[in-house]
């Protein structure tokens, strides 16, 4: 089968602190010359020293027709940059990358919208710019207004609408327009989490009907739901490539180098700032500090963290998840004690867990504050073993891999 993304050795390479600038006014084009004067004056140097770097070096890949893709890595790994060479927004530096058929990217919110336009017209440029014609998009439009929700808002300018309103209308424009490739960034984290199902639930139909997906996501477990194979990048290099679970595990795995001693070196971790986790300790039913537990074991975790100011009311949460990114057990303070007073300074928390249900293998934790709002949240905090030695009380051990929860239980004849 012809591939219908086809990329060899596709590189891009930046220059550091020397972005093109667009001069809206003689002003702005008259303080810009100044300043690059005055640089170059302190310099001693007719031109600045200036850095280069890869934002993708060597990447090639095939994408076949009807797969859905998940490109993930951390921060900074290269995927906008990927999916703006693929949406033709940017050139690339070296290599190739050939799309076969009609192509609607959602990378920014906004995306290819006029701001002067309605609605309704941004509509009908959208099909015109993917080559539609005006019969075509009209039969699609009625969905895509009820699919977004702005029925009442169709005929205003959308600079005019909220952050939401826009993503919901080009969301539904990239999908609803059938396109033989649709290309989706992280910009789904603006809604919220029922337009991201409703928006997972569309891209599902998409390929379904034949049709080619490249989604890229924070959101691991979205990743493993939707997507049939996976692109992990690192540095703007492919590191791994194949079926979602590898992929995914791989990432997780990757994620567990860095030191989770001390969190507060994470670069990665989202929330609004104000507080950051800094440790998280897990001790045994004996007191003792490990990383290796047994099911059906009491333990405690600490959350060790620290507030640049104070909190009058905070609550705190992990997550167990398996290697391959599946959520399985959640504790938050709202179920039981409900947010507490944080003070400014460090300071830590502990949750005691009953009876661990978890069976034999290898789990990581992720962690957040929050109120409300999110304030700081780390995936792959930690990484814990867990052991079912005689969980059942006559030396029975169940396999890694084979059930991700037990349960005590007596069978009678």
């Amino acid at each position: 089968m012809k591939p219908i993304i086809r990329v060899e050795n596709l590189s891009k390479q930046y220059r550091i602190g020397t972005a093109h600038k667009h001069h809206d006014t003689l002003r702005d084009a008259l303080v810009s010359g100044v300043r690059n004067s005055l640089s170059r004056f302190r310099s001693g140097h007719g031109s600045q020293k200036m850095e280069l770097i890869w934002a993708l070096k060597d990447v090639s890949f095939e994408v076949q027709p009807g797969e859905i893709i998940g490109i993930i890595g951390r921060n900074g790994a290269g995927k906008s940059t990927l999916l703006k060479i693929l949406s033709r927004i940017t050139e690339p530096t070296t290599g190739n990358a050939d799309l076969f058929g009609r192509v609607a990217s959602l990378l920014e919110v906004g995306t290819g919208f006029h701001g002067e336009l309605t609605g309704r017209e941004n509509v009908l440029l959208n099909g015109a710019i993917l080559g539609m014609k005006r019969t075509e998009i009209e039969e699609k439009f009625d969905e895509i207004v009820a699919f977004a929700e702005v029925e009442k808002f169709i005929d205003t300018p959308v600079k005019r609408y909220s952050s939401g309103m826009y993503l919901r209308l080009a969301f539904a424009v990239a999908a609803f327009l059938e396109p033989d490739i649709l290309i989706v960034d992280e910009v789904l984290a603006v809604g919220d989490q029922s337009f991201r199902n409703k928006c997972l639930r569309k891209m599902e139909d998409v390929a379904h009907n034949g049709r080619t997906v490249l989604f890229v996501s924070h959101d691991i477990t979205a990743i493993s739901h939707l997507c049939t194979a996976a692109i992990l990048l690192s540095q703007g290099k492919i590191i791994s490539q194949g079926a979602v679970d590898g992929v995914v595990s791989e990432y997780r795995t990757s994620l567990l180098r860095t030191s989770t001693a001390d969190l507060l070196s994470r670069t990665d971790r989202k929330g609004e700032g104000g507080i950051r986790l800094s440790g998280i300790r897990i001790f045994n039913s004996t007191g003792a500090l490990t990383d290796t537990i047994l099911s059906g074991e009491n333990i405690e975790i600490v959350l060790d963290y620290v507030a640049e100011r104070e909190f009058p009311q905070l609550e705190f949460a992990m997550a167990f998840y398996s290697m391959a990114g599946a959520p399985l057990i959640h504790f938050s303070m709202s179920q039981s004690s409900g947010p507490i007073f944080v003070r400014r300074g460090p300071g830590s928390v502990s949750c005691r867990i009953r009876k661990l249900p978890l069976a034999h293998g290898r789990y990581t934790i992720n962690a957040a504050a929050q109120m409300g709002r999110l304030y700081d949240w780390v995936e792959c905090a930690s990484v814990v073993n867990v052991e079912t030695v005689n969980f059942y009380g006559n030396g029975y051990k169940v396999s890694e891999g084979y059930c991700p929860f037990l349960v005590d239980s007596e069978w009678t004849s």
